[in-house]
């Protein structure tokens, strides 16, 4: 393993420990995903937003410049994040780590599950991974970076 990725697993694992909520009902996934969208149309963002609760998809949007197809990315990265409790970003490194491609390894249904940033765990303190947030349209490191950035403010707020 490098250190680059030694370092990045770090850094997203440190963010999925940091990154708690209190709670998380249905208002507060209209809150969080305004908030996204809001970054996004500030910047020009192309992307999509999710935000799930279990199974129940609690806000999505899409923005100028996506395509239907960032609805095959984004359950593909929610999948990964409900089947693995992280991540679809520390997914995807973790396997790159060990030297594979995440989609390739045998255990994985590549059409169903995604190694690529972006969707990240909605953890309530207490209870565990309840949800995710979720963004797609840019690099996968960048759509990882947007959707930290909004939790972190959100958490703030």
């Amino acid at each position: 393993m490098t250190d680059d990725i030694a370092s990045l697993i770090a850094q997203v694992e440190d963010q999925e420990r940091r990154l708690v909520l209190g709670s998380f009902t249905h208002d507060d996934a209209w809150r969080l995903g305004t908030l996204l969208v809001e970054l996004a149309r500030a910047r020009g963002l192309p992307v999509t937003v999710d935000l799930t609760r279990g199974q129940q998809q609690l806000f999505h949007a899409a923005l100028p410049g996506t395509a239907a197809h960032n609805d095959v990315w984004i359950a593909r990265k929610v999948a990964t994040v409900r089947e693995l409790g992280t991540s679809s970003f520390l997914a995807g490194l973790r396997a790159r780590a060990g030297g594979e491609v995440f989609e390739d390894a045998p255990w994985i249904d590549a059409a169903r599950l995604a190694g690529h940033g972006g969707a990240f765990p909605i953890t309530v303190e207490g209870v565990g991974v309840v949800g995710t947030v979720t963004v797609s349209g840019l690099p996968q490191a960048e759509d990882h970076a947007l959707a930290v950035e909004a939790l972190e403010l959100f958490l703030a707020g």
